[in-house]
């Protein structure tokens, strides 16, 4: 059974930053690749940014992409999502999910997910 547990959210003001933290359980953490979502009230989940097993690959979605970074680091079984230049706009629950194939973008491509983070960004 894969545990993901983020952490790292909280309330900052527009143009601030935080970083966010997932930490896997299990051994097989390398072997996959790994999605940041997030979902604002009364919205659907969307794709955040995605990074592959070995972090050689990174993407992201337009809304963040020059303002956000994710990365990893196999040896801790830990994804990241250093978020700056936040907005009110970026305010949402953030999840980060195990990919488990297919395209990147899609919350269908992951098998595995966090309970989610909040993050609020005051104007």
């Amino acid at each position: 059974q894969v545990q993901l547990v983020e952490s790292g959210g909280g309330l900052v003001q527009a143009g601030g930053s935080l970083r966010l933290s997932c930490a896997a359980s299990g051994r097989t953490f390398s072997s996959y690749s790994m999605g940041w979502f997030r979902q604002a009230p009364g919205k659907e989940r969307e794709f955040v940014a995605a990074i592959s097993w070995s972090g050689g690959s990174t993407y992201y979605a337009d809304s963040v992409k020059g303002r956000f970074t994710i990365s990893r680091d196999n040896a801790k079984n830990t994804v990241y999502l250093q978020m700056n230049s936040l907005k009110p706009e970026d305010t949402a629950v953030y999840y980060c999910a195990r990919g488990s194939g297919g395209a990147y973008y899609l919350s269908s491509s992951y098998d595995y997910w966090g309970q989610g983070t909040q993050v609020t960004v005051s104007s």
